[in-house]
C-alpha cells in the first residue's frame, strides 16, 4: 500500500493524500454518521439517571448519655507509705552464763510473759541466798542496836549514863539500819540477776530465728543478742507529706489546729500494691512538729488494727489521706470518658440541639470506684457522652439516649449497655 494512503475513522481506505477534496468529503460523511449514532446512546444514559440513586446521608447515631453523679466527696490525697512494726525489741542476755534452753519455735507467735530462753541459774540462786542471809544478819544487828539505843536513852534521862555512851548507841543503831538497807539492795540485785536468767516475751508478737545456740556462753562482756520479737498488731504506717500538701490541708481546715484527741479520729485508708482500692481502715496517730528542711516533707504516722497479720513491716502501701474534715458536694463522671488533647482535658457532651460538642473541664481526684471529680467546666444537667465506640463526633447530630451512670456493688462504675 502506498505510504500516502490514509484511513477514515471507520477504517475504510480513503485514498491517496493527494486527493484532498475526496478526503474532506469522506471525513464529513463519517462525522455525520457518528454524530447521528451517538444521540440515541446519550439518551439511554440520561434515561438511567433517576432521582432514587442520589446519595442519602445516614441517620444520626444513637448514643448513651448521662448526667453527672452528684455526691458528697471529702477531699483526699493518695500518697505512698511504708508499714512499720508497732514494737520491735531485741532479746538479749543481760547476765553471764551458759544458754540452757530455747523455749519457742523460730518464727512462732508468742504471748506476753512467755519464757523464750533460759540461762544457767546456779550461781545466781546462790547469790540470792547469800543476799537473804546478809539481810537476816543485818536485821538481827539492827534489833540489838535499837534495844541498846532505847536503854541508853532511858539511862541518859535518869542521869545514870553519860552522853557519849548514848551517842555511841545511837550511831550503832543508825549504822545497823544502813546495813539492813544495803543488804536489801544487794538482795534485790541478786534477785534481779536471777530473773534475767529467764528471758520472757515483753509483749504478744512473733519471734525471729534464734541467733545463739543452747550451750553457748552469753553475756560474758556485753549483752548478747539472742533473737528479735516483733509486734504486728496493731501496725503503724508512716508516710511523708510535702509542704504543698500541708499548706493545702491547712487551707481546707482554715488554719485550724486540731489536738491529739481530734487527730486520732481522722480516718486514713491504705491498700497494698496488689489490692483494689483501700480496704484497710485506720486513724492518724502522729504528725511531726516540724518539716524536714532537707526533703521539704513532714512525717505522718497512722495506726491500723492487724488481727490477721495481713500487714507486715516493710510493705509499700498506697495511703488515702484526707485533706480536710468533712465533705463537699461534687460532680462525678466515669474517668474512662475523660479525653485529653494539647489544649487540656475535655468531655463530649450533647447540647440542646442534639449536637455533640467538646466541653473543657478541670478534673479533681479519682475516687476508688472509678469516678473522677470534675472541678470546673461541667454543669449538673449536662448530658455527658458515655459511648466510647467513636459514634459521637464533635459537630455531628446524634440521638441521645439518657442513661443513669451505674455503680456496681463493689464500688466500681459499670459501663452502660
Amino acid at each position: 500500500m502506498d505510504a500516502l494512503t490514509i484511513f477514515d475513522t471507520a477504517g475504510s481506505i480513503v485514498g491517496p493524500m493527494s486527493d484532498r477534496s475526496g478526503v474532506t468529503k469522506q471525513f464529513a460523511v463519517n462525522r455525520l454518521f457518528w454524530s447521528v449514532a451517538a444521540v440515541p446512546a446519550l439518551a439511554l444514559v440520561l434515561a438511567g439517571c433517576k432521582p432514587e440513586n442520589k446519595f442519602q446521608p445516614p441517620p444520626p447515631a444513637e448514643i448513651n448519655v448521662g448526667v453527672p453523679v452528684k455526691q458528697e466527696v471529702a477531699p483526699f490525697e493518695v500518697l505512698t507509705g511504708n508499714t512499720v512494726a508497732f514494737a520491735t525489741v531485741d532479746l538479749v542476755a543481760r547476765v553471764e552464763g551458759f544458754l540452757t534452753s530455747q523455749n519457742y519455735v523460730d518464727g512462732s507467735e508468742v504471748k506476753k510473759g512467755q519464757q523464750l530462753f533460759g540461762i544457767e541459774q546456779t550461781m545466781y540462786k546462790a547469790k540470792v541466798k547469800e543476799g537473804e542471809a546478809q539481810l537476816d544478819g543485818a536485821k538481827a544487828t539492827l534489833v540489838q542496836a535499837e534495844a541498846e539505843f532505847t536503854r541508853q536513852e532511858t539511862l541518859l534521862r535518869q542521869n545514870v549514863s553519860a552522853q557519849n555512851t548514848f551517842d555511841q548507841a545511837k550511831a550503832k543503831r543508825d549504822n545497823a539500819r544502813a546495813n539492813v538497807e544495803n543488804a536489801e539492795g544487794n538482795l534485790t540485785i541478786a534477785q534481779t540477776n536471777l530473773g534475767y536468767t529467764t528471758v520472757l516475751a515483753p509483749f504478744d508478737g512473733i519471734v525471729s530465728k534464734h541467733l545463739i545456740s543452747v550451750g553457748e556462753l552469753v553475756g560474758a562482756s556485753t549483752a548478747t543478742k539472742l533473737a528479735t520479737i516483733v509486734q504486728l498488731d496493731p501496725m503503724y504506717v508512716t508516710f511523708n507529706m510535702s509542704e504543698q500538701d500541708v499548706l493545702q490541708v491547712r487551707q481546707n481546715l482554715k488554719e485550724r489546729r486540731i489536738d491529739v484527741e481530734e487527730l486520732s479520729k481522722v480516718p486514713v485508708e491504705i491498700g497494698l500494691m496488689n489490692e483494689q482500692g483501700f480496704p484497710h481502715k485506720g486513724f492518724l496517730n502522729y504528725v511531726s512538729p516540724e518539716i524536714d528542711a532537707t526533703t521539704g516533707t513532714i512525717l505522718v504516722r497512722a495506726l491500723f488494727n492487724n488481727p490477721n497479720r495481713t500487714l507486715i513491716p516493710g510493705f509499700f502501701v498506697r495511703v488515702k489521706v484526707p485533706q480536710g474534715l468533712g465533705a463537699a458536694a461534687a460532680l462525678l463522671v466515669p474517668n474512662r470518658v475523660i479525653a485529653e488533647d494539647q489544649a487540656g482535658k475535655y468531655l463530649l457532651t450533647v447540647n440542646k440541639d442534639n449536637v455533640v460538642v467538646q466541653t473543657r473541664v478541670t478534673t479533681g481526684q479519682l475516687l476508688p470506684n472509678g469516678l473522677r471529680v470534675i472541678s470546673t467546666g461541667l454543669k449538673p444537667d449536662d448530658q455527658v457522652v458515655l459511648n466510647l465506640n467513636g459514634a459521637a463526633i464533635p459537630g455531628a447530630k446524634v440521638v441521645p439516649k439518657l442513661t443513669t451512670i451505674p455503680v456496681t456493688t463493689d464500688g466500681a462504675p459499670a459501663a452502660p449497655k
